[in-house]
């Protein structure tokens, strides 16, 4: 839903007017952009709730710090920076009390073991082989994890990813083949019956195609 204050304003316009005193410009800033932030939120961590206050703690802070933007990158690469980092420190902060508790071995062991699902048993369901990529994903370290979240699942452009984590193109094809290599073992009963073969389209190519692969560099910039 469009407010009419501000039908022909850019991202970085709105930021602007918001620096200004508008009490309304950050408002429809994230809500032209909440879907997708909601989206690397919801998948990073695989926990609706989780997300949802990750994704207003990364609001608030965004909100209050908004004076920090210096134009560099596009105003919606800085947003979904501010949500993936608030997501990997909850993940962190997870695995570490995890950790405390049953030592590091077990630590990724028990964060999956809290959202496993069964074994699908319809390989053509797409809901249920996207509940196991996500319970897959919740054994595999939260850097690798970003990383696929949003270039396998989201579709976002490699150098785009790079943008949003502030790492290099390297980065991030390392961690990608890294975060693959970790998921395969856990997605292998996807083969039987004609499931997918490969977790990046085990799961992820369908995700892909319902989200689009809208950059987070586009979409309101204008």
């Amino acid at each position: 839903m469009k407010d009419r204050r501000f039908p022909d304003l850019s991202d970085a316009q709105l930021l602007e007017r918001h620096l200004q005193g508008d009490t309304d410009a950050f408002g429809q800033l994230f809500l032209r952009h909440r879907d997708r932030l909601w989206a690397v939120a919801v998948r990073t961590l695989c926990d609706p709730e989780e997300a949802a206050d990750a994704l207003q703690e990364a609001m608030i802070s965004a909100f209050r710090r908004a004076g920090d933007f210096r134009g560099d990158s596009a105003v919606t690469t800085w947003l979904h920076r501010i949500v993936v980092n608030a997501s990997l420190d909850r993940l962190r902060r997870k695995a570490a009390h995890a950790a405390s508790s049953v030592g590091d071995e077990g630590a990724l062991d028990l964060l999956a073991t809290q959202g496993r699902v069964p074994a699908i048993t319809d390989p053509a369901s797409v809901r249920d082989t996207a509940l196991d990529v996500e319970a897959a994903l919740r054994l595999i370290p939260p850097e690798q994890r970003a990383v696929l979240v949003l270039v396998d699942m989201l579709g976002y452009p490699v150098a785009d990813a790079a943008a949003v984590l502030d790492i290099s193109v390297g980065t991030v094809k390392s961690r990608c083949a890294r975060g693959r290599a970790r998921l395969l073992p856990h997605l292998e009963h996807l083969r039987a019956g004609g499931g997918e073969k490969d977790p990046r389209t085990a799961g992820f190519s369908r995700n892909r195609t319902a989200t689009g692969s809208v950059s987070p560099g586009q979409g309101g910039e204008g």
